[in-house]
């Protein structure tokens, strides 16, 4: 469903950091469609952020019924009585069909309103086991940065909204969209859901730069045979200090970092040219187009040619 109007509900002590990723995202910006963002809590009036810092809120939950997507923020008091407006709003929301998403501790409002049973979700990684105590009918996956089950969609704490925002428009308005506020705000166009959400260290700063450099030569030549000896012998790393270093800085491995590349740039080909599938497959370092169609199926759920003519801004 491609939405315009969102409802982003701030619930007391939102953080400030989640405000910001959803004004980033979803407000103007020259240059990019824009959306009708509205920011709404249970009363509108001044409403204080995990700062201190006063939020003049206009609208009240009434914006929930008009919203084509929904986000629910962290805040402070993120644990919701069963006697809250917000939940049966929530519920009515998706018995109409509408997307619903949440991330960090906005995650336990979705499953205090029984939406999430039964289903995977995630949440930052300090408030996993909490929520899976709390509500043993959620499948609660700590280790992945977003998770989409459909009409709602779960992601992990602090930055990780705005990979769980990009994603929803990834989904619903295209790569080229995407990408486009991505460039803008300087950060990755796309991490997969599945990456994982907890570093447990940086990058070694003793390597003198060499991964990043080996990163930024994979992207620029995604259509060459590449492999992890390939990538390895780059940064003067054995094969085995090589993917230990590239796990740590990334979250994930050479492979399905490879390939998420490759397919992130085959939604922007698709959209964005008259390349045949054949082509892409071929620009993107697949060895046929059947390959393409096959790995686009499994990790995007439409057929390349299906999703050209869905977002294909010719």
């Amino acid at each position: 469903m491609v939405f315009r109007r969102v409802a982003a509900y701030a619930p007391p002590g939102a953080t400030a950091l989640s405000l910001g990723i959803t004004n980033a995202i979803f407000g103007p910006r020259p240059g990019v469609p824009g959306f009708d963002l509205a920011i709404c809590a249970r009363h509108p009036g001044p409403l204080r952020t995990d700062l201190g810092l006063p939020l003049t809120v206009r609208h009240d939950l009434g914006v929930l019924a008009a919203a084509d997507l929904i986000l629910i923020l962290p805040g402070v008091e993120y644990h919701v009585e069963a006697s809250d407006p917000l939940l049966p709003a929530l519920r009515a929301a998706h018995d109409r069909g509408t997307t619903i998403a949440a991330h960090c501790v906005g995650t336990f409002a979705l499953a205090a309103a029984g939406l999430l049973g039964g289903l995977r979700a995630t949440t930052h990684w300090q408030f996993a086991d909490e929520l899976a105590a709390c509500h043993p009918e959620i499948t609660v996956q700590p280790e992945h940065l977003y998770i989409d089950e459909g009409a709602i969609i779960t992601g992990a704490g602090a930055a990780a909204g705005m990979d769980m925002c990009l994603h929803l428009i990834r989904r619903e308005h295209g790569a080229g969209l995407a990408n486009r506020i991505a460039r803008g705000l300087v950060i990755p166009p796309h991490r997969d859901g599945g990456q994982a959400q907890y570093v447990s260290a940086p990058v070694p700063t003793d390597d003198g730069g060499r991964l990043a450099a080996v990163l930024a030569w994979a992207r620029a030549h995604l259509g060459d045979r590449i492999s992890v000896d390939l990538l390895a012998a780059r940064a003067l790393m054995s094969r085995r200090s090589f993917t230990r270093h590239f796990r740590l800085a990334t979250g994930t491995s050479p492979h399905a970092w490879l390939r998420s590349q490759r397919l992130s740039l085959a939604e922007e080909l698709l959209e964005t040219s008259d390349l045949s599938i054949e082509q892409i497959a071929d620009r993107v370092g697949y060895r046929s187009a059947a390959v393409l169609r096959e790995q686009f199926v499994l990790r995007r759920g439409v057929s390349p040619s299906d999703y050209r003519r869905t977002f294909s801004r010719s």
